[in-house]
């Protein structure tokens, strides 16, 4: 079957079930609509979570960031992954005893503030938005490659596909959804992995294939790889670093607290029926997500070598009879030079998947030369002997860009994997940029509706009238969501680092001293989140060019790029943290003291004892 229609067909079904599911478990009550009942088991929790978790950050762009960026691409494993280590162990099961609808519910109870509320959902709302606009913008691409409509386009139909289970379903038809797209993107993610590990290897799990050797060769994948990066001018892949030590231990780290600290993550502790069953929800998410992560590496591995053997044939990557890449075991042992003039393809004879990448404007191909050929090195390199070859073989510089988004989406593509491989692939990578703009919907829907209109304007407002404007604050967060992704701010690159710095240094900190210590007061923690807040997001923005006009002249508010330690804007997070403690601290230390049921509350919330069915409280 034709590749466009077999698309059209799968993506189609996915959308079907996902609409059917959400009609099955829509919402009736506040309950179902904030925190799906209260009754979700931790397995089926712990695979929604997964699938909130993992968004198109996760599925499309972070096997292509490890591609990239080699062993140094190890800091976004080890950060997102830690961070469930640290809800599971810190923070789920304490604020599913506090028993509570949403974050800032906790925040405000805890801190005994409205304004410590309004803080935190303004901190919550300035995350979730910030967040939103990568998953849109992922929308918008997945469906302009495979759907031939333009991003534009793929946006309208993502805000309706959303707008249609999450505004009915809520929480309880969002956590079903999301389990269905959890089994849809875990599947398309692991399957082409599953083929091109074999085609490369013999071994046909990822995880153990890319440590084996090429087939018919006594060369490990890495070992292939490491040579041919390095020849063609690349940073040697298995040594590749993030930075500096110190910025990689701070991104680390704030990749690990940003996720303990995003609400929408957190949100989903509060669906389970029981104290432990948070506990245990934290277990099997990070199970699930295993499942893909560990795979992610593989992927970014081996499409990396597809990669560049696709433009340079003597490279040993061949198209097998049969279908897939495969190798060719002479070649890869003569280590022949990659600089050969007949190494480089042909531009007429660039596979199909190239010239459908080329009309979506994320791989680029510039003939400098004018040979007619596709060379695709790094001509930026520092390596001498590297530019001596390019030079003496004619090449004026690299003439092919590739965005490292397109390296999932492409894979199958690129080893040339069956056409419903291909489509698979579509449907998860939609399944991810959805499930997560879902989640995100709901805690901007949840924190409005609930913790501003109910809590804090409209106290004594019915549940049916509190539903009703929780469903129509998700309309307008979609709305807005839709907005954003058709006119994505000029930072949005870094929209995704910058929303893990913002959760590690507002929320997060805020969270743990509500819940370990007494002492922290209201005026303390409203200090603390808002200066951690401030100095992130003030250090991002100068950093990626926000200016003040001195006369008729620019002055940079910082001393340039990574000014403060070498750290980088991603990294940053960590120091905004640190900022939040310290402030929160001493503003405490003269501030009065804890009310004394406020500390009874919080005695109460930590000491196991109890342990049980979580108060109602709402």
């Amino acid at each position: 079957m034709e590749l466009q229609t077999l698309t059209y067909l799968v993506v189609g079904a996915s959308f079907a079930l996902y609409l059917g599911i959400a009609f099955w478990a829509r919402a009736a009550s506040t309950s179902d609509f904030y925190v799906a009942g209260g009754g979700v088991h931790p397995v089926t929790n712990g695979m929604a979570t997964a699938a909130d978790w993992m968004s198109a950050a996760s599925f499309i762009s972070m096997a292509g960031l490890i591609s990239n960026m080699g062993y140094g691409g190890a800091v976004f494993l080890m950060g997102w992954t830690g961070g469930y280590v640290l809800l599971a162990m810190l923070l789920a099961p304490y604020l599913r005893k506090f028993g509570k609808f949403t974050v800032p519910e906790f925040i405000g109870d805890r801190y005994y503030s409205s304004t410590a509320r309004t803080v935190a959902v303004i901190c919550l709302l300035i995350i979730c938005v910030v967040y939103i606009v990568g998953q849109m913008t992922g929308v918008g691409i997945t469906f302009a490659r495979f759907l031939g409509v333009s991003a534009d386009t793929g946006i309208y139909i993502g805000m309706a596909i959303v707008f249609a289970y999450a505004v009915f379903g809520g929480m309880k038809g969002i956590t079903y959804t999301q389990v269905a797209q959890y089994i849809v993107l875990i599947v398309a993610y692991t399957i082409p992995a599953l083929f091109i590990s074999l085609n490369l290897t013999g071994n046909f799990i990822p995880q153990l294939g890319m440590g084996s050797d090429l087939v018919g060769t006594d060369v490990s994948l890495l070992s292939k790889l490491d040579q041919v990066v390095t020849d063609l001018g690349f940073a040697q892949y298995t040594t590749q670093s993030a930075g500096s030590t110190l910025n990689m231990v701070f991104f680390t780290i704030s990749l690990m607290i940003g996720t303990a600290g995003l609400p929408h993550v957190i949100i989903r502790f509060f669906t389970v029926p029981k104290v432990a069953d948070a506990r245990y929800s934290a277990g099997w998410t990070l199970v699930f997500i295993a499942l893909l992560y560990t795979v992610a590496p593989s992927v970014g591995s081996m499409a990396r070598l597809n990669l560049h053997g696709t433009f340079n044939t003597n490279v040993g990557i061949v198209q097998k009879a049969e279908g897939g890449m495969g190798i060719d075991a002479a070649v890869v042992a003569a280590k022949p030079d990659l600089f050969a003039p007949e190494a480089s393809i042909k531009y007429e004879d660039r596979p199909a998947w190239v010239a459908r990448w080329e009309k979506t404007g994320l791989l680029k191909f510039e003939d400098k030369n004018g040979d007619g050929r596709i060379q695709y090195y790094n001509d930026k390199t520092k390596n001498e002997a590297v530019k001596a070859k390019a030079e003496a073989a004619g090449w004026k510089g690299s003439e092919l860009t590739v965005n490292a988004d397109i390296i999932v989406l492409a894979n199958p593509e690129i080893a040339q994997l069956p056409n419903w491989v291909i489509a698979l692939v579509a449907a998860g990578a939609m399944a991810a940029a959805l499930s997560t703009a879902a989640g995100l919907l709901l805690a901007i829907s949840s924190a409005i509706s609930h913790d501003l209109i109910k809590r804090t304007f409209v106290p004594d407002m019915s549940e049916k009238s509190e539903l009703m404007a929780g469903k129509i604050s998700m309309v307008f967060a979609i709305i807005l969501a839709g907005y954003l992704g058709l006119n994505p701010p000029g930072f949005a690159a870094a929209t995704v680092a910058l929303a893990f710095g913002l959760a590690a240094s507002s929320l997060f900190p805020a969270i743990m001293m509500g819940i370990f210590t007494k002492t922290i007061t209201d005026k303390g923690a409203i200090a603390g989140m808002i200066a951690g807040m401030f100095v992130t997001a003030f250090y991002v923005f100068a950093h990626h060019g926000i200016f003040f006009i001195k006369g008729t002249e620019y002055v940079e508010l910082i001393g340039g790029p990574n000014s403060f330690f070498g750290l980088t804007p991603a990294a940053f997070g960590t120091v905004g943290a640190i900022v939040n403690f310290v402030v929160a601290y001493l503003v405490s230390k003269v501030s009065g003291t804890v009310p004394q049921h406020v500390q009874d509350m919080v005695e109460s919330v930590r000491i196991p004892k109890g342990a049980g069915a979580a108060a109602a409280g709402h």
